[in-house]
């Protein structure tokens, strides 16, 4: 069996402390070790290490004051976290100031031996609201003997393509960190039930707790089923996830009758998408 142990932290920042909201993640991690002895992967909402204040306290400048560089004092940092954890760590997003000095959503992801394996830059950030670049390329990491895991956050949800292109790249889940704090909620909580069923992978919907946003996260099987939801309020979300489920779906069928993932791969090559510049791309080989 493939299992993925996860750790999802609904939790708020310490507001436009940066550095406090990071030393405090340092110093619960030993907790949540002894919650779920074993975790594989450690999430952080978006921005949680940016320490966002809530939506209307939020200045306009504020990016450009907390902003940092990747690699850089930061990753070092949440290098040290890793290790000391043992585990994977998706640490949300950050205001990352790119070398051209323009500012990107972007998702660090450090290994237990405190390597930064990967940084994904939000594609679609929540336009007209979000002042970040969006970034250009699609971006997933694997954990050896577990599985492909791709990077998605917040708004990204929205749009259909960016899940299924995951997929197309051997996703097996995809971590969304979110920091969602209007009435569209609900909406959200829609789109990961539907891009889990449509590209039969895992979802992994992170919001931020109150007061900073609205909770409510979910993980997502892959025939859409909701596994875990949280409330409002800050909390810890477990789950063990069997990523050879995602091969049975995809073999079998959501339900055991509808194998969306495996007509694609069959039938695309023949029918024309020109959205995707053709016909459709089987994934990575062994996924």
């Amino acid at each position: 069996m493939r299992i993925l142990s996860i750790a999802a932290l609904q939790t708020a920042p310490v507001a436009r402390d940066p550095a406090a909201t990071l030393e405090r993640l340092a110093s619960r991690l030993p907790a949540v070790r002894d919650v779920v002895p074993g975790v594989n992967l450690i999430v952080l909402p978006e921005f949680h290490l940016s320490a966002l204040p809530s939506l209307l306290d939020e200045s306009a400048d504020y990016a450009e004051e907390v902003a940092v560089e990747l690699p850089g004092a930061l990753s070092e940092r949440l290098g040290e976290i890793a290790r000391e954890a043992g585990a994977w760590l998706v640490a949300g997003s950050v205001h990352e100031r790119g070398a051209d000095g323009r500012i990107h959503n972007t998702v660090p992801v450090l290994s237990p031996t405190g390597e930064l394996v990967a940084t994904y830059r939000k594609i679609f950030p929540w336009q007209p609201h979000e002042s970040s670049v969006p970034g250009d390329r699609f971006v997933t990491f694997e954990i050896p003997d577990i599985g492909r895991i791709g990077l998605a956050v917040c708004y990204d949800g929205n749009f259909p393509e960016m899940f299924r292109q995951l997929a197309w790249l051997g996703a097996e889940v995809v971590i969304q960190p979110t920091l969602t704090t209007t009435s569209d909620r609900d909406a959200e909580l829609v789109l990961a039930r539907a891009n889990a069923i449509a590209n039969q992978l895992y979802v992994v919907n992170l919001n931020a707790a109150a007061p900073t946003a609205l909770g409510r996260s979910l993980i997502v099987d892959p025939e859409g089923l909701v596994r875990v939801q949280a409330a409002e309020s800050e909390e810890l979300l477990t789950d063990a996830l069997d990523l050879d489920a995602v091969t049975r779906v995809r073999e079998l069928g959501t339900a055991h009758v509808s194998r969306m993932w495996e007509q694609i791969l069959r039938l695309g090559p023949e029918i024309e998408l020109p959205m995707y510049g053709g016909a459709s791309v089987k994934p990575r080989p062994g996924r």
